[in-house]
This record gives structure tokens, C-alpha cells and sequence, in this order.
């Protein structure tokens, strides 16, 4: 999985380098034994972003995209998409989103859903349903339900994100805050801290793996695509 997301990677034309960072010495000879270029960093990091923090100290470079070895769905096409979002200067980070209509995603805690102003900068990041249709939505049963007079759309966040290098290394330095702690999402410490999240809609889909389950639907999905 991880070389199919390296390769994946490689082949974003926006990308000058791809680096895996990780603190497993069975994935780091993984990747080198397939050509790849790897880093190892501390075990002790929170989480994935200060492990790409970590590696983007030592480099010399304007934006660092982070993309989680995870996600065998991604394509070049994706990390292209975040890194021109920040030829906005107003942005300090890149991020995509999906529209959704399935009530299972729009309920689905794990669902990340993604709520931005006209111009496509990001107000919020809720593991609830927002925005909460009021007129269509009695309850979060008829979110649930799906039926014709509930059914409604959101957008679902896609975790890909391009920094910029300086705005990268400068939130790792923040501590965790409340909304962040709340919601258990860290794109929330940068909206609290004033940081412009800028997103853009694909019509790429992604499944993370988790689990055993996960993989059988990143190959079923796979199969059926090629």
C-alpha cells in the first residue's frame, strides 16, 4: 500500500519531491527497497503533521504537502489541486473537499464534513452534519433516514493538505486547542489561530485503511476502476 501511494505521488507534476517520513524501521526498508526515498523521524510525535514538520525543517522548499500512506485512492491530480490553492497569497493552506449526498457520510462521525465561505475559504471542520438543514432535518433521524424531504448535501473533507513551509512549522509549535480538542480534528487549531484554510472540490473519491474492511473496499473500488 505504501508504494501505491508513493508512486501515486510521484507523479504529481507540482512536486519536486517525495519523501516518506515515518518512525517504522519496517516501512522505511519497505520504501527503500523499492527505490524510495524515506526518512526516519521520532517516535514521540502527536501526530502525522509533526512528523512531516520534522522533515520539512531540514528542507529547503516554499510548500510541503502532506499525504497519509493510508490512502491508496490518491491520485497525482489531488496534490496538484492543494498546491495551486496557495498561488492565493491570502491562503496558508490548501485542502480539498467532496460533495456528498449519502445520509450514512453525512451522519457518520468519522466523515469529516467541510463548511467555506464563497471564495472557497474554510469556516468550519465538524464531525456532525453542518450545515444543519433546519427546514429539512427534524432530527438527526432524518439525516439518518435519507428520505426525499430530508435529503440534503454536504461536503466532506478530503485530509490532503498543502502548507506553506513557514505556516507548516509555525502551527506545530501551537498547542492543541479547545475546538481542536472538542472535535478531535487538528485543522481546527489552525481556524483558531487565524490561519487560512483555503479548499477546493474534487470529484476524486478516498478511502483511508483502517482496517481489514477497508483495504476489501479500496480493492473492490480498484477493480471495478481499472
Amino acid at each position: 500500500m505504501i508504494r501505491h501511494v508513493y508512486e501515486a505521488a510521484k507523479g504529481a507534476l507540482s512536486a519536486s519531491e517525495v519523501i516518506v517520513a515515518t518512525d517504522s524501521e519496517v516501512i522505511l526498508e519497505s520504501v527503500l527497497s523499492f527505490g524510495g526515498k524515506a526518512v526516519m523521524t521520532s517516535p514521540h510525535h502527536r501526530s502525522g503533521t509533526d512528523r512531516v514538520a520534522e522533515v520539512a525543517r531540514s528542507m529547503d522548499c516554499d510548500v510541503v504537502v502532506n499525504v497519509q500512506g493510508d490512502e491508496p485512492l490518491i491520485q497525482p491530480r489531488m496534490i496538484d489541486d492543494v498546491i495551486s490553492l496557495l498561488a492565493d497569497r491570502r491562503a496558508d493552506i490548501g485542502t480539498l473537499v467532496k460533495r456528498t449526498e449519502d445520509p450514512e457520510e453525512i451522519a457518520d462521525p468519522n466523515v469529516v464534513k467541510a463548511v467555506f465561505n464563497r471564495e472557497g475559504f474554510a469556516l468550519y471542520f465538524s464531525r456532525a452534519p453542518v450545515p444543519y438543514h433546519r427546514d429539512r432535518w427534524r432530527s438527526l433521524n432524518d439525516v439518518v433516514a435519507g428520505t426525499h424531504s430530508a435529503r440534503s448535501c454536504c461536503y466532506k473533507h478530503i485530509g490532503i493538505y498543502g502548507y506553506r513551509r513557514d505556516v507548516l512549522l509555525r502551527l506545530t509549535e501551537l498547542e492543541p486547542t479547545g475546538l481542536e480538542e472538542t472535535e478531535k480534528l487538528e485543522q481546527l487549531r489552525a481556524l483558531e489561530n487565524g490561519f487560512r484554510i483555503k479548499t477546493m472540490e474534487t470529484s476524486f473519491e478516498i478511502i483511508g485503511v483502517d482496517t481489514p474492511n477497508d483495504l476489501e473496499r479500496v480493492e473492490t473500488w480498484l477493480s471495478l476502476s481499472s
